[in-house]
């Protein structure tokens, strides 16, 4: 039996009741037909507005929670993890974006956009990769050229999640002729913008219910009522922001492979070979410990890094070390679960096989896992 988890209060646990009767009652039933789809409905980011499963960290004043613990995040991405439904960006609506709107928009941008946020009413993403830089934030080539009462912005962004339906569009871009980590700029572009266009959905091994696109800006007017942050800060505001999306994919991480391990533990307790259930034979046995080790281990590490993310202390190394290691963790887990199903493993009704598919991007998104180590070496040193 693993150790009790004591990073979590009454007040989340009560929360986690909550967002799982919401995705089993409203997101669950609806996923398959959103996988086929390739975009979820909408709606359904209402239907979370309304139910508090997105919005929840938003001042109440704004029409939000007011909860700013990340303990409650944490909990979104584990009931979503633990059922395997990936299509709704509510991860990137509460981790990844609202922090950017929380400590950078000014008191007007503020009352313009955080109300509709919170009641899912507007969905938002954030554009940083770009057709050749992947994880090189220093390549950034979408440029902002100044025009009396703002900028004008032009340039390419690709893989973005939240692309097809966002209704606003966080864009990193530099300013002319800047010099690497110099003068990059956050500019908010909306979906109605003259000169922004959508590509079509890019069509992906996994997480097909989340839609993901291409994103165009050919001489788009952005007021200066639209910069996000100061101009010129925005390299200092990514790495400011970076963590806690990338202890976001962690979390992911652990929940996913735990699931698809103690559904893995079900069917080799079931499932029959030579007379015998498959867990009975020592290589099974084996394997199974192992990875029961693996995940109690990593996610006593992820929930101190939770602990430090709800007391605003997470650093930058130790995000890069729990997201690297725990999204290899997951690739060695789920893969080792896939071969214990044997054929059925490579079946699209059973879950192992989606979380196949679905979690090889984890390495990669976010920042690579040699990204990852390059953070943490250069931290000692090295």
């Amino acid at each position: 039996m693993a150790l009790s988890r004591e990073v979590f209060e009454p007040e989340h646990e009560a929360f986690r009741a909550v967002v799982r009767s919401f995705l089993e009652e409203r997101v669950l039933p609806r996923h398959d037909q959103w996988e086929a789809d390739g975009v979820v409905d909408r709606s359904v980011f209402i239907e979370a507005g309304e139910r508090g499963v997105v919005g929840f960290n938003i001042p109440e004043e704004y029409g939000g929670g007011g909860a700013s613990d990340f303990r409650f995040n944490a909990v979104v991405v584990e009931e979503m993890a633990r059922l395997g439904v990936s299509g709704p960006g509510f991860k990137l609506h509460n981790d990844i974006v609202a922090p950017y709107l929380l400590t950078l928009a000014s008191p007007e941008q503020q009352q313009r956009w955080l109300p509709d946020f919170a009641a899912g009413r507007s969905i938002w993403a954030i554009a940083m990769t770009e057709p050749g830089t992947g994880s090189d934030l220093r390549g950034i080539r979408t440029r902002l050229t100044p025009t009396p009462g703002g900028w004008r912005l032009n340039g390419a962004k690709t893989f973005i999640s939240n692309g097809i339906l966002s209704d606003h569009v966080i864009v990193v871009a530099r300013g002319v002729d800047a010099q690497p980590r110099r003068e990059i700029s956050l500019v908010v572009v909306h979906r109605d913008s003259p000169g922004f266009a959508r590509g079509s959905k890019l069509e992906k091994i996994g997480l097909r219910a989340q839609d993901t696109a291409e994103l165009f800006f050919d001489d788009v007017f952005v007021p200066e009522a639209d910069l996000l942050g100061t101009e010129g800060g925005g390299f200092a505001q990514l790495m400011h922001n970076l963590p806690l999306e990338r202890l976001s994919m962690a979390i992911n991480a652990v929940a996913t492979s735990k699931a698809v391990f103690e559904e893995t533990l079900t069917y080799t307790r079931e499932r029959k070979a030579f007379g015998q259930p498959i867990a009975s034979f020592q290589n099974s046995r084996f394997r199974l410990a192992e990875i029961a080790t693996e995940l109690d281990i990593t996610g006593t590490y992820i929930d101190r890094c939770i602990q430090a993310a709800a007391r605003h202390e997470l650093s930058a190394v130790d995000a890069a070390k729990a997201k690297w290691w725990a999204t290899e963790m997951q690739q060695r887990v789920v893969t080792a679960c896939l071969q214990l199903h044997g054929g059925y493993g490579f079946m699209k009704e059973f879950r192992v096989a989606r979380a196949f598919v679905d979690g090889r991007v984890q390495t990669i998104y976010g920042g690579t896992t040699e990204i990852m180590k390059e953070i943490i070496g250069r931290d000692l040193g090295a």
